[in-house]
């Protein structure tokens, strides 16, 4: 949606439009709880308690569109992150850092929330800082024929 809307309202022929948007999936009795960007430091506080300990997946969608005719090309990758225990001082430092800000799950891997993972599988590092290169590259090359 964030690509089209842009596609539609820039109308540029020779261009094409990128968008991206990145979640966090945390499997719990209920089903897969998906955890976006926390609204607040309570928010962010709550989703890094609930990470700690677990293997979860970050998912990224990437759509790109082009100008010329409208034509949609999607795709999304899955990465497993595996997070370690993390402690309360832990959490209360990291959430006064304001990294947590705008970043799916309230936590930036390129960030100093790196030392919380402890291995991440079956997807990129990219993937979980919210763009995959190469899937992205992919659909761009098919999107320019």
């Amino acid at each position: 949606r964030k690509a089209t809307a842009v596609a539609e309202g820039a109308g540029g022929d020779d261009v094409l439009y990128l968008g991206a948007d990145t979640v966090v999936a945390l499997e719990s009795e209920e089903g897969w709880a998906l955890l976006g960007k926390p609204a607040d430091a309570r928010e962010a506080h709550e989703m890094l308690g609930r990470l700690s300990g677990t293997r979860h997946a970050v998912v990224t969608g990437v759509c790109v569109v082009r100008g010329a005719d409208g034509e949609v090309f999607q795709g999304s990758e899955r990465t497993w992150v595996v997070m370690r225990e993390i402690t309360s001082a832990e959490i209360e430092a990291y959430v006064a850092s304001g990294e947590w800000e705008d970043k799916a799950g309230g936590y930036a891997i390129q960030e100093t929330a790196d030392a919380f993972v402890e291995a991440l599988e079956g997807g990129g590092f990219d993937n979980v800082v919210g763009l995959p290169v190469g899937l992205t590259r992919e659909l761009l090359r098919v999107a320019q024929g």
